[in-house]
């Protein structure tokens, strides 16, 4: 049998239960760290892109997305409170339908947070470039420096995206030191790119400017666009769902929360529906000012984001301030309309901000390599600790370089669109979890239970899985081809090398420092 690899829940709660953190969290400040979560990268860097799929039916695409992240994220709370453990929806995965499909989910993770990294990383350098080099230093990079080969906003012949192949590097480096960032700068960062983007919706939709005729037609490519296209709100949706990713560091916080079975609800959905709103405005103030519609194609099919056709299209004169030709959109919105200084300030928010985002994502990838390699599902080597810095300098050098090289050759919206190819498959193997442990486990210790999982359950894995398939063909493809990739590795190596199938369970408690040996009999291979 190849599902008959189950980590006991016993041991992972054993573990966990050694904890005893403070419950001072209320529903407020639960909500608050969610906005700060929550709010960042995808609204800085897919403003363009999903324009380019929706037109002004990017507001749509928003609610949308952020629905399927609702129900995932009530899901994902009760099993977070549940198992309070690192390894994310790996361990969770491990622990309801076994080794096999928790490897899935794990290598599923791996590619989720190195494609995201590359993402932020190309977001970071159009900012980068468009605000620092051009506005400040009147430096303009020659086009094959500038953009990869088919990077959104450039022209053909783009050979490197140099700013942003150096920026995951250096990012990189520093993790391989140990540089690490604190909860204080975290918060700086965060009051920076919501003050920022609080100032855009003050100027934007109270311009001169704005003009509710520029959002006719609201869905030139329709709400449906078809599965495997990649347009129309329901993919846009798919492509901004990126924007919402964070929500689930909320969801870890249900077992330091006081009355969690109200506060964490209110928390999560709270912060959903705020931001919500936030990006229905940032994207109504950047389309009502200087207009959204998609560059259109053949057949009245708007021109791929991210594609050499539209690479061509944005290089003319006529499509030369368009927003979807934009590589630091909310930043050129404001120079369109006369607040360049102020433009200029948010593109610095957005310069100063991203790097720690790109951090992030590298150090919960190394977390996941830890997890993984931990037991024994991946070789040790690959978690080798420098003896100086005192990090995992070979995984995260591996890791590094892979987020470099897609930075540098691959535009920000389709490594988005990759990026949420994992990060969807991951939320609805939670929700899978999370019912299956409701009639495996009825009277576990549930912190906060999921109101109406009959419902919430299917809702999140109709979701995930609908907002898969409208996915653009080509980034749908990458997840099954990785999988299979992923399942070879697994055959080949890892069952036979798992420490669960030669009968030990290991369940290191991160906050005591401690672990949980538990012997079992070895299941038959």
């Amino acid at each position: 049998m190849i599902l008959d690899r189950v980590k006991p829940l016993d041991a992972i709660l054993a573990a966990a239960q050694r904890k005893s953190l403070h419950r001072s969290l209320g529903a407020l400040q639960l909500m608050l760290f969610g906005i700060g979560c929550i709010i960042g990268t995808g609204i800085f860097v897919l403003t363009a892109a999903g324009a380019q799929k929706a037109g002004p039916g990017l507001m749509l695409a928003f609610v949308i997305a952020g629905a399927v992240c609702i129900v995932a994220a009530l899901c994902y709370a009760e099993i977070a409170s549940m198992i309070p453990v690192a390894g994310s929806a790996y361990t969770y995965s491990y622990a309801t339908v076994g080794e096999l499909l928790a490897w899935t989910v794990g290598w599923a993770l791996i590619l989720e947070y190195a494609i995201a990294a590359s993402a932020v990383s190309v977001g970071w350098s159009g900012y980068f470039s468009g605000t620092i080099l051009n506005e400040f230093l009147a430096i303009q990079l020659p086009q094959w420096l500038s953009a990869g080969p088919l990077a959104l906003g450039g022209e053909a012949g783009g050979l490197i995206n140099l700013a942003a192949l150096l920026i995951a590097l250096l990012v990189t480096w520093l993790l391989m030191i140990g540089t690490s960032e604190s909860a204080k700068v975290n918060a700086v960062l965060v009051a920076i790119k919501v003050t920022a983007l609080t100032a855009f919706l003050g100027l934007t939709l109270t311009s001169a400017y704005f003009d509710p005729d520029k959002f006719n037609p609201f869905l030139p490519a329709g709400v449906f666009g078809g599965f495997g296209t990649g347009v129309g709100a329901v993919g846009a949706a798919a492509t901004i769902f990126f924007a919402y990713v964070g929500f689930d560091a909320v969801s870890t916080a249900a077992e330091e929360t006081k009355n969690p079975q109200r506060n964490v609800p209110i928390g999560l959905v709270g912060s959903l529906v705020f931001c919500t709103v936030f990006y229905i405005l940032v994207a109504a103030g950047a389309i009502g000012t200087i207009g959204g519609q998609p560059i259109m194609g053949p057949g009245g099919i708007p021109f791929p984001a991210g594609s050499e056709e539209l690479a061509l299209q944005c290089a003319l004169p006529q499509h030369a301030d368009a927003l979807v030709c934009s590589n630091e959109a909310l930043a050129h919105v404001l120079r369109q309309i006369g607040f360049s200084g102020i433009g200029n300030m948010l593109g610095i928010a957005a310069f100063l901000a991203l790097p720690s985002v790109i951090l992030v994502l590298l150090f919960a990838q190394t977390r996941i390599f830890f997890v993984m390699s931990r037991d024994g599902l991946l070789p040790e080597g690959l978690s080798k600790v420098h003896p100086r810095w005192k990090t995992p300098h070979v995984v995260t050098a591996i890791t590094g370089l892979i987020v470099a090289i897609g930075a540098a050759f691959f535009p920000v919206g389709q490594l988005a669109d990759i990026a949420n190819a994992g990060t969807l498959y991951a939320f609805l193997m939670v929700a899978v979890a999370v019912m299956v442990l409701r009639r495996t486990s009825p009277d576990r210790q549930r912190d906060f239970r999921t109101p109406m999982l009959w419902l919430v359950g299917p809702a999140t894995v109709v979701g995930c899985a609908f907002l898969f398939l409208n996915l653009p063909s080509e980034a749908m493809l990458v997840l099954p081809v990785w999988s299979v990739i992923g399942l070879v590795i697994y055959f080949a190596y890892s069952r036979r090398n798992s420490r669960l199938g030669r009968g030990i369970v290991e369940v290191v408690d991160d906050v005591a420092g401690e672990e949980t040996m538990v012997p079992i009999h070895p299941p038959r291979q």
